[in-house]
C-alpha cells in the first residue's frame, strides 16, 4: 500500500472508522508498518476481517458507536489498559446524506452531525491527555467538502467545515504541548459508503466525478491511506494544522466552467 516504510513499531495507533473503507486501509496500513492498533466501528466482525492476517497481540478490537460520548470515553480507557498508552488518533468515522437543504430530515441531519461532528469532539476530549503525555499527534478525516460547497451537499459541507475548523482550534490549542493535530481531506473515493451512489448513477455518475478530477480516476481507499501515515509520523514533525487535500487535483480548480474533457478536447 505505501512505498516509504514509517517507524511506527511499538506505536499504539486508535482508528475509529475502521471496519471499512478509507479507514479500514489506514488501519492496514499501519499495522504493516508495525504500529498496535486499536480498531473501532459498529460492526465487530467486519474489523476482525481487518485484522486477521495479523497476530492478536498486535490489535484490539473495541466495538464502539462514536456517536456516544460514554462509549467513545470507553473506548479510550480500554486501548490506554490493553496498551499502555496512546501515540497517533485517526478520528475517522463518517457518514452522509445528500440532497437539497429542503429534503434533509431531522433524523439525517442529527445522524450526520452526531456521526461527523459530535464524534470528534468526544474523541478529542478523551484522547488529547494520552497524547499530551506521548507528545503524539492526532489525524482527522475532512474532506474537500470540508474546504468548499458542493452540489447537493449542504448538511455534509456543514460538518466537514466543522471538522476542519475543530483541527485548525486544536492544533493552536495543544501545539505549545508538543501535541500535532491535522487532517486528511479525500475527494469522492470510491468506499462502502460511496457505492450505493455509484451503483444508482452508473457510469455518467463516475464520468461527472473523474471530469473534475485532474489525474482522471476515482481515489480508491488505498490512495488515501498514506497521507495518514506521512502526517502521523516523524517526517511530519513541524506540521500542523494542515487541512491536506488527498483529492487527485480536484481543489486545484477554481469550480469554473468545464474541464477540457467536458468540452471534448484532449
Amino acid at each position: 500500500m505505501t512505498h516509504n516504510t514509517y517507524p511506527f513499531e511499538d506505536s499504539v495507533v486508535l482508528i475509529t472508522g475502521a471496519s471499512t473503507g478509507i479507514g479500514r486501509a489506514v488501519a492496514t496500513a499501519f499495522l504493516e508498518n508495525g504500529a498496535n492498533v486499536v480498531l473501532a466501528a459498529r460492526s465487530e466482525d467486519k474489523l476482525y476481517e481487518v485484522v486477521d492476517r495479523y497476530n492478536n497481540d498486535r490489535y484490539l478490537i473495541v466495538p464502539t458507536d462514536v456517536r456516544e460520548s460514554a462509549q467513545v470515553d470507553a473506548l479510550v480507557d480500554k486501548a490506554v489498559a490493553h496498551f499502555g498508552k496512546l501515540d497517533v488518533v485517526i478520528s475517522n468515522a463518517g457518514t452522509n446524506v445528500s440532497g437539497p437543504i429542503e429534503e434533509l430530515t431531522d433524523e439525517d441531519w442529527h445522524n450526520m452531525r452526531a456521526t461527523n461532528v459530535d464524534a470528534q469532539i468526544y474523541l478529542a476530549r478523551a484522547v488529547t491527555p494520552h497524547l499530551v503525555k506521548s507528545q503524539g499527534s492526532l489525524v482527522a478525516t475532512s474532506s474537500v467538502s470540508g474546504l468548499a460547497g458542493d452540489w447537493p451537499h449542504p448538511g455534509y459541507n456543514a460538518t466537514k467545515g466543522a471538522v476542519s475548523l475543530l483541527v485548525q482550534s486544536l492544533a493552536l490549542q495543544l501545539g505549545e504541548k508538543g501535541v500535532r493535530v491535522n487532517a486528511v481531506a479525500p475527494a469522492f473515493t470510491v468506499t462502502e459508503m460511496t457505492k450505493p451512489m455509484i451503483e444508482e448513477g452508473g457510469q455518467e455518475v463516475v464520468e461527472k466525478f473523474k471530469s473534475r478530477v485532474t489525474l482522471q480516476r476515482i481515489a480508491e481507499a488505498e490512495d488515501v491511506a498514506p497521507a495518514y501515515l506521512f502526517l502521523a509520523s516523524p517526517d511530519a514533525r513541524y506540521i500542523t494544522g494542515v487541512i491536506l487535500p488527498v483529492d487527485g487535483g480536484t481543489s486545484a480548480s477554481n469550480g469554473q466552467g468545464n474541464s477540457p474533457r467536458e468540452f471534448g478536447n484532449k
